[in-house]
């Protein structure tokens, strides 16, 4: 790797966390290449952190995520287990074999045309319909997209978007995916719906050396290593193959950085009660299992709460979004993580995994929230003070890990990243001898204004803070959801609505130790105390035992009073 970057492996555990990762390596693949306007600093965002380069049979250099993604048989639609990238039609036919063959052909699934359109107006698709790799201007990433002819929109209707692979543009190393093929992704039978199923997925011999095999094959080419991150889906099986993924890490790579993101899809239907008590013991299981085996795990979900009582789905200020849609949900979740990782990505001075887990999960704190501003409210003509100082008047942040409002209870600790902000706004333009409306405005430096807001908003916290010029990336196939009263770099207009799409937004994202989740946690283990367990036995049979629900419980409450009022800090 060159630069020295401080290299990260991603992992994708299930079909929600492959929507989530769909949008996610959407978002990397537009920032990369792009010509930078005088606003943005070019380099802010190492995407060595995230990327491998390697060649292709023809000799042409590829630059491809760093990534091992795990789904079941029946899930990936078009895209080939192998990927497309390193395929070769004239090497296919190329066969030694002189005697008689019978070819059996397996009818491929068409690729979603709104894709196709995009791909191909991005020169990724010839004329012949033969793949052909984006060339790497300065050896990364693709080219600018040229936005001179746009004969449709690229944005895919949500009902053509089935599977996540119907809407990842971005190419694939043949050793990313590892299929499943013992369970199903769709129909009633084979399901991998439990804990206990999906830790066994990776005590059968034929996964787990296929798991270690890829790790292998993306960890020895690295130079520093930083750690992993592990997006996994906590309300089906997939809970449990996290669970056994994150053991294998903690002890093949010991000292590296383990931060999972667990994955949970929108609002539930309360006329399942079995797959509503199935993501309940899931989802708790896979909360104590990964706390214990990384360096912290955050929930990220839109909807209102983690246990059986249903809640409204959280609401944006300037986004229409519907909860139902994992194509909606999952570009928001992407969203924010794009953000909230800012950190350990940075190009100069980069908080490593490591160093902000131990920041975050101090005395036993290993769960932690997100909340985000989707888009952050930023006015042309105001300056950063100003919309600050605005903010602090309501409660402005959303909570994105289904523990309430953490805005309203103590934090301990918070990492904090707002991105998107041009440099000109960054402190107070008032002429001087104005009076000064709030402290803000007397900073002289945007990090400087930054570090006091949230010093007022939490003086007791332990805070980092991370302002950046570069935005988040919005560009197609990213779903339609801003209000029509921003511009196309996610400012509010005033007047009349926009005649363009928006393409890059400002985030405010947030990661807190919060003490809303000693009654989440509890909350968990009481819902949990009060079910009939004889009712659920197939929950049981797939592997979990009576001593491993007293264990459960117990491991809950034991990290629900992590976070009570009064905890102490760390010296």
């Amino acid at each position: 790797m060159a630069g020295g970057a401080r290299e990260v492996l991603t992992l994708q555990l299930g079909h929600f966390a492959g929507f989530v990762g769909a949008h996610w390596w959407n978002q990397q693949d537009a920032a990369l290449g792009r010509n930078t306007d005088a606003k943005e600093s070019p380099g802010e965002l190492c995407p060595d952190v995230l990327y491998r380069t390697g060649r292709t049979l023809h000799g042409q250099e590829t630059y491809t995520p760093r990534l091992i993604l795990m789904d079941l048989k029946g899930s990936l639609n078009s895209l080939r287990e192998e990927g497309g990238l390193y395929r070769d039609k004239q090497l296919d036919a190329a066969i030694a074999w002189q005697g008689k063959l019978t070819t059996h052909k397996e009818e491929v699934s068409p690729k979603n045309p709104y894709l196709q359109d995009l791909l191909s107006a991005e020169g990724v698709l010839s004329s012949d319909g033969v793949w052909r790799v984006k060339p790497i201007p300065n050896g990364k990433g693709p080219p600018p997209v040229s936005t001179a002819t746009t004969p449709k929109s690229f944005i895919p209707p949500e009902g053509s978007i089935r599977v996540w692979s119907d809407f990842l543009r971005v190419d694939l190393h043949p050793r990313s995916i590892c299929m499943i093929h013992k369970y199903n992704h769709d129909g009633e039978a084979g399901r991998l719906e439990a804990f206990g199923q999906g830790e066994s997925v990776l005590k059968e011999p034929r996964y787990l050396e296929e798991l270690e095999d890829r790790l292998h094959f993306y960890v020895e080419e690295c130079d520093y290593l930083q750690g992993f991150q592990i997006l996994c889906d906590l309300h089906d099986g997939f809970s449990g193959v996290g669970a056994k993924t994150a053991e294998l890490l903690r002890d093949e790579y010991s000292g590296r950085g383990i931060i999972t993101w667990g994955l949970l899809p929108g609002p539930y239907n309360l006329r399942e009660p079995q797959k509503n008590i199935y993501r309940l013991l899931n989802t708790a299981f896979g909360l104590v299992h990964l706390s214990t085996y990384s360096s912290f795990i955050c929930p990220l979900s839109l909807g209102g709460n983690l246990g059986l009582r249903p809640k409204p789905p959280v609401s944006f200020p300037y986004l229409h979004y519907n909860a139902t849609v994992p194509f909606h949900c999952s570009a928001i979740l992407a969203t924010a993580l794009d953000t909230v990782t800012v950190p350990y990505r940075l190009r100069s001075s980069p908080v490593c995994m490591v160093h902000l887990a131990d920041m975050l999960s101090f005395s036993g704190k290993k769960v932690v929230t997100a909340e985000a501003i989707i888009p952050f409210p930023l006015v042309p003509g105001k300056s950063l003070p100003d919309v600050l100082m605005q903010l602090q008047e309501g409660s402005p942040w959303t909570s994105l890990s289904a523990c309430g409002n953490p805005s309203e209870t103590h934090c301990f600790a918070q990492a904090v990243v707002l991105r998107g902000i041009d440099r000109a706004s960054h402190i107070s333009q008032l002429i001087s001898g104005t009076p000064l409306p709030s402290a803000l405005h007397a900073c002289t430096t945007g990090e400087e204004v930054l570090a006091q807001y949230l010093q007022q908003q939490q003086p007791r916290a332990i805070s980092s803070s991370h302002l950046l010029l570069t935005p988040c990336r919005v560009a197609p196939p990213y779903p339609h959801l801003f209000s029509s009263s921003f511009n196309q770099h996610g400012a509010i207009l005033e007047g009349l609505p926009r005649s363009t799409a928006v393409k890059n937004i400002p985030v405010f994202g947030a990661l807190r130790s919060s003490a809303s989740l000693y009654q989440t946690l509890g909350g968990l283990a009481e819902e949990l105390s009060k079910l009939d367990l004889r009712r659920w036995a197939s929950f049981m049979d797939a592997g979990v035992e009576q001593d491993d629900m007293e264990e459960l419980l117990q491991e809950l409450r034991n990290l629900a009073h992590c976070y009570q009022e009064g905890d102490s800090f760390p010296d």
